[in-house]
């Protein structure tokens, strides 16, 4: 990879961002604009895998609305991210936590780390 190329990439990457990994506990403060007006959303859940590194970064959040399951993929280093809350960290022993996606109730309860 050019120097160039690795400058521009090292600009554009968060530093303010809290070290969390799957199993955790989050809550993502998402700016979301409508129209001329900004918000900011707050969308908690366990973050089910971190994908990729460097300013491609990704995670996603997987949460249970009512009965229904919601899973939402950030970008690591987005402007977009007001902050990130580590509210618990989790015990897990797989990068990729897919499995989470077949359990209910306690099943789907997941120990915290110490």
């Amino acid at each position: 990879m050019s120097a160039l190329l690795e400058e521009l990439q090292k600009e554009g990457m968060r530093t303010d961002l809290p070290e969390f990994r799957s199993g955790d506990t989050v809550t993502v403060k998402y700016r979301i604009r409508e129209g001329e007006k900004e918000r900011i959303q707050a969308f908690k859940g366990v973050v089910i895998q971190c994908a990729n590194a460097g300013i491609s970064e990704s995670f996603t959040v997987r949460k249970i609305s009512g009965t229904i399951s919601v899973e939402r993929v950030f970008p690591m280093h987005t402007p977009l991210i007001a902050a990130i809350d580590v509210e618990r960290k989790g015990a897990v022993r797989q990068a990729r936590i897919f499995y989470m996606r077949d359990l209910q109730g306690k099943a789907a309860r997941i120990k915290e780390r110490k």
